[in-house]
């Protein structure tokens, strides 16, 4: 487990800087998810856990939110995700990846799939 290995230090310049210059992507999936709004759900953006930062958390569903822009079609870019995310479900987190066309053209379906995730997890012993 990660155990305490949350929001280190040595990544907190990088994050702010992240938060600063977000995406257009990241800023409308944010407009969205900050102060709760979305099933009364708390999420953090730019987060990290281990050496490893995710676009948006949930910690209460330990659920991440992934956005991927044309970078992402990089090999080693793609290499690096594929690494993040094994790492973040070998620790118990749930990684759901989007396009940033999909904010664009279908947030509300992402928002949906957020409530559904609620609804599973929730209904789980």
């Amino acid at each position: 487990m990660y155990r305490d290995k949350s929001n280190i230090k040595p990544l907190k310049i990088y994050r702010k800087a992240l938060r600063n210059h977000s995406t257009a992507a990241e800023a409308i999936l944010w407009r969205c998810l900050k102060h709760s709004q979305v099933g009364g759900l708390k999420f953090r953006r730019q987060h990290s856990i281990g050496n490893y930062i995710m676009d948006f958390y949930c910690p209460s569903l330990k659920l991440a939110i992934e956005l991927d822009g044309n970078i992402h079609n990089d090999r080693a870019v793609h290499e690096y995700d594929e690494a993040r995310t094994r790492f973040l479900e070998e620790n118990g987190i749930t990684v759901i990846r989007f396009d940033n066309e999909h904010v664009y053209h279908y947030s509300g379906h992402i928002i949906e799939t957020i409530l559904t995730f609620q609804q599973h997890k929730t209904e789980k012993p």
